[in-house]
C-alpha cells in the first residue's frame, strides 16, 4: 500500500473582480441567443436572485444550453425585479406550486427548506428537479451526482415525458475532490482519504461574501468587525468550518465528505476524514488530499501517458 498527496485548487467559476452584491444583469450585452429552441426543454431556476442563481444562468449561456423558455423564480421579496440574461428582459417570480406547470427541468439553489417544499411539488408535475442544497442527497432512492463521475445514477431518468425526478448535487468540496481522486481510485482503488480543505466565502453566499468585504474595511481602519453571518471575525482570521458540531465531534461540512464520497463511489467501506477550515478569501476553494491505495500506484504515477488517460475523459 502507497499513500501520496496531491494539492487540488479549485478554479473559481465567479468572476475575479470582487463583485459580492447581486447583479441582476446575467451574460454580456452583446451575447444575445438569436434564437430559442422549440424543440428544447423549458427550464426555471429557483434561487435566481442568489449568487449561485446567477452563476446558473452564466453557466447556460456559456454552454449555450437550449431551451425554449425559462423561468426566474425566487422569494416573494424578489418577486418583481428586473432581470436581464441573454439580451431579454425578465420579471423574477415569486415561487409558488404552480411555478412548476409546464416546466421541464428545475435548478434549486434557494436552500434546503426551500427544496423540501418544493421539491417534491415539481416532481409530482413531471419536472426533473436538480437540487443544490443538502435536502436530498442522503436520501435512499436519490441520485447523488457529479456528471463526470457518476452519471450512470441518472439511468432512466428522462427529460420531457412528463415523469419527475429529483437529482441532488454534492456538496462543493466532496465535486472538488472527488473530480481529481476519481480517476485514481478506479485504477488502483483508495482505501483511505485525508481531506483538508479550505474554504472560501462564496460557499456561503452573496452575503457572507458582503460581510468579508465590510469586515476587512473596518479591520484595516481600525473598528471592530461587523459579525451577522459567522457570529466571529472573518476578515484576516481562520477558524473551523462555521456548520454545525456533530456528537461526533466533526462538524456538518465534515460529515457530508465523508458520507457522500461513499454514496457516490457506492463503496461503504472507503475510509474518509476531513477537517474543513472557513479562509478569508473572496471566491475558490482549495484542498489538500492524502492518499491511500490498496494497490500500487509508481506505475500511474511515473508513466505522463498512463496518467493523462486516466483524466482524459474528464476534460
Amino acid at each position: 500500500m502507497a499513500a501520496y498527496t496531491f494539492p487540488i485548487h479549485q478554479t473559481s467559476l465567479f468572476s475575479t473582480k470582487p463583485s459580492p452584491k447581486p447583479m441582476f444583469t446575467i451574460a454580456s450585452p452583446s451575447r444575445i441567443r438569436m434564437s430559442i429552441q422549440e424543440s428544447a426543454p423549458s427550464l426555471a431556476v429557483v434561487g435566481v436572485t442568489g449568487a449561485v442563481g446567477q452563476e446558473f444562468l452564466s453557466v447556460l449561456s456559456d454552454r449555450d444550453f437550449p431551451y425554449r423558455s425559462i423561468k426566474m423564480l425566487a422569494s416573494k421579496r424578489s418577486a418583481g425585479k428586473q432581470l436581464t440574461f441573454e439580451g431579454r428582459s425578465y420579471t423574477v417570480e415569486e415561487l409558488t406550486a404552480e411555478s412548476f406547470d409546464g416546466v421541464d427541468i428545475a435548478l434549486f439553489s434557494a436552500g434546503g427548506s426551500i427544496s423540501k417544499q418544493f421539491g417534491p411539488v415539481a416532481v409530482e408535475k413531471g419536472t426533473v428537479v436538480v437540487d443544490n442544497s443538502s435536502a436530498f442527497r442522503m436520501v435512499d432512492g436519490v441520485p447523488l451526482v457529479i456528471p463526470e463521475v457518476n452519471p450512470e445514477a441518472m439511468e432512466g431518468i428522462k427529460v420531457g415525458i412528463g415523469k419527475g425526478a429529483l437529482i441532488a448535487n454534492p456538496n462543493c468540496s466532496t465535486i472538488i475532490c472527488l473530480m481529481a481522486v476519481t480517476p485514481l481510485h478506479r485504477r488502483a482503488k483508495v482505501q483511505r482519504m485525508v481531506v483538508s480543505t479550505y474554504q472560501a466565502a462564496s460557499g456561503a453566499g452573496a452575503a457572507a461574501m458582503e460581510e468579508l468585504e465590510l469586515q476587512t474595511r473596518e479591520v484595516l481602519q481600525g473598528k471592530p468587525p461587523t459579525c451577522k453571518i459567522f457570529k466571529q471575525q472573518y476578515a484576516f482570521n481562520l477558524f473551523s468550518h462555521n456548520a454545525p458540531v456533530q456528537s461526533n465531534g466533526y462538524n456538518e461540512e465534515e460529515m457530508k465528505m465523508v458520507k457522500e464520497t461513499r454514496k457516490i463511489w457506492n463503496d461503504a467501506d472507503v475510509k474518509v476524514t476531513a477537517t474543513c477550515i472557513r479562509v478569508p478569501v473572496m471566491r475558490a476553494h482549495a484542498e489538500s488530499v492524502n492518499l491511500q491505495f490498496e494497490e500500487p500506484l509508481d506505475e500511474v504515477l511515473h508513466d505522463t501517458y498512463v496518467l493523462e488517460s486516466c483524466f482524459e475523459s474528464w476534460w
